[in-house]
């Protein structure tokens, strides 16, 4: 009798997959394009404003309802500015001097940390040895990568520093949101996370005075439009929904797919290539992500829950 809700879930966790992979690799992209014209704070802030605005307004015209108690809205809240304004707004802070591809490549490590923050306290998962060897493999991948970036100069330090933390406070947004379930629905809890971030992205952006390095540039506007309705509307919808769905290792696999997309565009579109040595990093940080996610996904099948 379950067979077929059995298919069914399972053809939804594939289909948001591929949304998350395809549409979150192009992403960066079409950040680095955004911050052309539009400042980081304000870019993230306008992004997830209108975004979280059209999907709550979709949610509750659907019937969901906002969260009922402070325990939901703390989950929501914290998860959601850990992932939205620490993950993407340093990426989009960064990605005004650091290349998409790049910057997509070290946002792989993502992966890692899931895994990694996906061991703590009791109910955390055991990583088997071949994902520790993984892990290992990944961070050396990232030292490579950034070594090779800092001495082209590509960015400056700081620029590399925020990317680096960025997959740390997504990683840990996604652990604790996974952990820390709440009773609406997915969709209100993208929302929420979206308002919550875009409020304090743009108020940090006017008290900054970013307003007065805004000017018009049509593909920056252009970029901006597909983040909104692609990158968050879409993407990041499924990608709430799929943190309940599967297990952290599983959840990581978008870390490996993103990057291949994300360097092919940069290179078709904005002729952004990589120096040997960036190559080199290239290789050891997706090896250690395969690697983490193989040995991981070992210890569970891919569908955890039921669905919401």
């Amino acid at each position: 009798m379950s067979a077929a809700p059995d298919a069914a879930l399972r053809t939804r966790v594939l289909l948001a997959f591929v949304i998350v992979y395809l549409v979150w690799g192009s992403t960066y992209l079409g950040i680095r394009v955004a911050v052309e014209a539009i400042p980081p704070a304000l870019c993230a802030g306008l992004r997830f404003d209108v975004a979280g605005t059209l999907i709550l307004l979709y949610a509750l015209a659907q019937g969901h309802r906002l969260p009922q108690t402070r325990r939901d809205w703390f989950a929501i809240v914290f998860s959601g500015a850990m992932m939205l304004i620490g993950g993407n707004g340093l990426v989009t802070y960064s990605e005004q001097w650091v290349p998409s591809n790049q910057a997509a490549l070290i946002v792989a490590t993502g992966a890692l940390w899931i895994a990694w923050f996906g061991t703590f306290g009791s109910r955390g998962e055991t990583l088997r040895p071949l994902a520790i060897v993984g892990l290992l493999l990944g961070f050396a991948g990232v030292a490579v990568l950034v070594g090779g970036g800092l001495s082209a100069r590509a960015a400056p330090p700081l620029a590399y520093a925020a990317l680096l933390l960025a997959p740390v406070t997504w990683a840990i947004g996604s652990v604790y949101s996974r952990r820390h379930p709440v009773s609406n629905a997915p969709l209100i809890s993208a929302a929420v996370q979206m308002l919550a971030a875009g409020l304090v992205m743009t108020a940090l952006g006017l008290a900054t005075g970013e307003h007065e390095r805004l000017h018009w540039a049509p593909r920056a506007f252009f970029a901006l439009g597909y983040l909104i309705v692609f990158g968050s509307c879409v993407a990041y919808a499924a990608y709430v929904w799929l943190v309940h769905q599967v297990t952290p290792a599983v959840l990581g696999t978008y870390a490996y797919v993103n990057p291949a997309v994300a360097v092919l565009l940069g290179w078709l579109l904005l002729g952004e290539t990589l120096t040997p040595a960036q190559v080199v990093g290239t290789l050891i940080i997706l090896a250690g992500v395969v690697t983490v996610t193989l040995a991981s996904a070992r210890r569970a099948p891919p569908v955890v829950a039921k669905s919401a």
